[in-house]
């Protein structure tokens, strides 16, 4: 009897095991394809689009999600070198991670005991955005990591480029480049001008916050800022 209850103890481990490793093989081979797909197609939304009008329903706001997709194309190169001026100025040399960015974050942080200095790139900042939600745990840190290799080898920097300019927060209800060229300055992504782009890449870490229309002093510095390091980039 007990012999018996021992094998199928053994099975029913053997049984899961199985199970646990055509669920990890399923979730693997689904996140290949997914990335796949997204770097030919347009996305429609996101995570985090979803999770802000969760928000405002919550708050009994009505929906707001202004979005129009351009091609990069389309986009003022303006803002593509204002953005890895402000955001990851190594984003053309790195395979996701700026390890050098990393490790000064987080001396930073162990000077100032907290977890105020971030050094996402922008590749990271985009598999977030794509794949993910606004989380600090670990799990989804680890999420991060294994998304942001994924676009890294299935990507070129210039569809990660384009992604991250379409489906970025760039303010209250507002996604993408095209959009809020629209509604901060009433022109097209395509028309940017250097200074207009510098404050718009100065307002991301927090586009809720912060108005590019109407810009506060500490806005108008990092533009500045930002400007700085684009003439050195000899942009």
């Amino acid at each position: 009897m007990k012999k018996k209850q021992n094998k199928l103890s053994s099975l029913t481990l053997k049984n899961f095991g199985r199970w646990i490793r055509n669920l990890f093989l399923a979730l693997f081979g689904f996140s290949i394809i997914l990335v796949i797909l997204a770097r030919f197609l347009p996305i429609p939304i996101t995570p985090l689009m979803v999770i802000r009008n969760v928000e405002r329903i919550s708050e009994d706001k009505p929906l707001r999600m202004k979005k129009e997709w351009v091609p990069i194309e389309e986009i003022s190169p303006n803002i593509v070198n204002a953005v890895i001026a402000s955001e990851d100025n190594k984003f053309m040399e790195h395979w996701g991670f700026d390890f050098d960015a990393i490790k000064l974050a987080a001396e930073k942080n162990k000077k100032r005991n907290s977890t105020a200095f971030g050094a996402s790139t922008i590749s990271q900042q985009t598999a977030k955005n794509l794949f993910l939600w606004p989380d600090r745990s670990w799990f989804r840190k680890g999420l991060e990591v294994y998304f942001t290799l994924l676009i890294e080898l299935f990507w070129s920097k210039e569809r990660i480029m384009e992604v991250y300019l379409n489906i970025i927060e760039m303010g209250d209800g507002i996604y993408g480049i095209e959009r809020a060229a629209n509604i901060y300055y009433d022109i097209s992504a395509s028309e940017l001008n250097r200074e207009q782009a510098a404050i718009i890449a100065a307002s991301l870490p927090s586009p809720r916050k912060y108005n590019p229309k109407n810009p506060t002093a500490y806005l108008k510095k990092r533009q500045s800022q930002i400007l700085k390091v684009m003439r050195q980039m000899g942009k």
